[in-house]
């Protein structure tokens, strides 16, 4: 028996998960100033880096973690509904392709452009959640 293929919402989900481990990498990798036996223990001193670059990464996950749990959502309930496909697919892939534009815009601390990246993975939510009610 051959497996189903997966929905297009289900493999940008997947791509999804690559994008937020990418993320919580740099972001970690990004306060080597503390130090690594600060940063291989328990971190009850609470220190913060110094590195502008870490500020800006945190900033970014942080701001990737307030629409991630919408956007896991919204992919697995047009999965299971059975809608996914047309404009739930073409939102969970407008997401997607911001959020990753958003990540070096941020870092690099471009401030329209990152507003503009942001705007559009908000649109591809939108997007998901027309076709989900449509």
């Amino acid at each position: 028996m051959e497996a189903a293929a997966a929905s297009t919402e289900i493999t940008v989900l997947a791509w999804s998960v690559v994008l937020l481990i990418v993320q919580v990498i740099a972001q970690a990798l990004a306060t080597y100033d503390l130090g690594p036996k600060y940063l291989a223990g328990p971190r009850d001193e609470g220190r913060v880096s110094k590195s502008v670059i870490a500020g800006r990464l945190a900033r970014a996950l942080r701001n990737l973690l307030e629409t991630y749990p919408a956007f896991v959502a919204l992919a697995l309930a047009l999965v299971v509904t059975g809608k996914s496909g047309g404009l739930g697919a073409a939102g969970a892939w407008i997401w997607l392709a911001a959020r990753v534009v958003y990540l070096p815009l941020y870092a690099a601390g471009v401030p329209v452009l990152r507003t503009v990246a942001w705007n559009v993975s908000i649109l591809g939510l939108v997007l998901m959640l027309v076709r989900l009610v449509a």
